[in-house]
């Protein structure tokens, strides 16, 4: 078999520039994540940036603040689910590569 390492080399740069434009449109991902019926939202950007915490008012009850505490934990998680199921469908067969990158699928 003979491998051409100017070819090899070619293919390397347009593999790593598909990459990056890939990296790119990821970072544009938004997702919101809810619990507790809505009464907590957060949002996440494609590099797992928390961008916002919305909080219903009734959430919010000095009595009971481990509650409110689980609610967010909660939204976060979905949210987290929602990232990886946004960026598995933008990856297609790349997703099986889970881990490269630095996607923490």
């Amino acid at each position: 078999m003979n491998l051409n390492p100017f070819e090899i080399m070619k293919n390397a740069k347009n593999i790593q520039e598909q990459l990056e434009n890939l990296q790119s449109e990821l970072k544009q991902i938004t997702v919101e994540g809810a619990s507790g019926g809505g009464l907590v939202k957060v949002k996440l950007d494609g590099n797992f940036t928390l961008l916002e915490i919305l909080l219903d008012p009734i959430a919010v009850d000095n009595r009971d603040v481990p509650m409110l505490q689980d609610l967010i934990r909660s939204a976060h998680a979905d949210a987290i689910e929602k990232l990886k199921e946004a960026m598995k469908e933008k990856l297609g067969p790349l997703a099986s590569m889970a881990g490269i990158g630095g996607l923490p699928f």
